[in-house]
């Protein structure tokens, strides 16, 4: 559990591999895509604005909370799809370190301007067991994710690899420092300056293990389709993650409807 207030042994069921070699696959149950909305309401309305801030502003501004909510949750479309396919890597990501615990960076908070995606790297979770003390054990975990939930020419398995590249060259590097800049004028919740310093200044600490992932979150109908233009043999550099998720348009529109209306009372 992290500041978003949701137990990841919840999400432990939804997401056992089909496969591990060349790439990881993970099918969720109908039923599973179904409880979603239910179980991720709050915490993805958390993604977005904390409870403190959501009260706070309404009071200030002496609005309803539903409309300050509203002024952050991106809108039916392509970012609100992009969005659901980062946040449930972001379940998946802290739920396979269990019983360690993935600290997230809930870049969601970030955004300028709802109507686009966050900028910068999609994922990223720090892996800091004896934080505030930095050890060998630290590492990074990096995700570059693409949704499909429809028929149509985008190609997300090729597209999550390439842009995959991108953050092991670069993007990762200016992410952290991002996100150092951010969190000196506001809080960044679990992520404070101190844990950044610590992956960003590496010659003042012990190396750190990064693992990347490129994540295609597909349509469990566009499944077979999709596999066909993966890649037969696995990278050293990254590893491909596939997760099929039935009825994938209904289910996302379903889980940000649920967060929507999930104001405190």
């Amino acid at each position: 559990m992290d500041e978003l207030g949701f137990d990841f042994n919840t999400s432990i069921g939804w997401f056992p591999h089909q496969q591990e070699q060349p790439y990881v696959l993970v099918k969720l149950t109908a039923e599973q895509a179904q409880q979603l909305a239910a179980e991720l309401a709050i915490a993805v309305r958390r993604c977005y604005i904390t409870d403190a801030v959501l009260t706070e502003r309404s009071n200030e501004l002496g609005v309803s909370q539903g409309d300050v909510l509203a002024s952050k949750l991106p809108d039916p479309g392509s970012t609100m799809a992009g969005d659901f396919g980062e946040l449930l890597c972001y379940i998946y990501q802290s739920t396979k370190e269990l019983p360690g615990t993935a600290i997230g960076a809930k870049k969601w908070r970030l955004k300028q301007d709802r109507t686009k995606p966050a900028p910068r790297s999609d994922v990223v979770h720090f892996l800091m067991p004896n934080r505030p003390n930095s050890g060998v054990e630290d590492g990074i975990l990096c995700a570059e994710v693409k949704l499909k939930s429809t028929p149509g020419a985008s190609a997300p398995i090729a597209s999550a690899i390439e842009d995959c590249a991108k953050d092991r060259t670069s993007r990762l590097a200016e992410t952290l420092v991002w996100l150092r800049e951010r969190a000196m004028g506001e809080s960044l919740g679990d992520i404070d300056i101190p844990l950044l310093n610590r992956f960003i200044n590496l010659v003042d600490h012990p190396p750190v293990a990064k693992r990347y992932r490129a994540v295609a979150v597909v349509c469990e109908s566009l499944l077979d389709q999709e596999l066909l233009t993966a890649p037969s043999v696995a990278s050293s550099d990254f590893t491909l993650l596939v997760i099929a998720v039935p009825n994938l348009k209904q289910t996302y529109e379903s889980v940000f409807a649920a967060a929507r209306a999930a104001v405190p009372v």
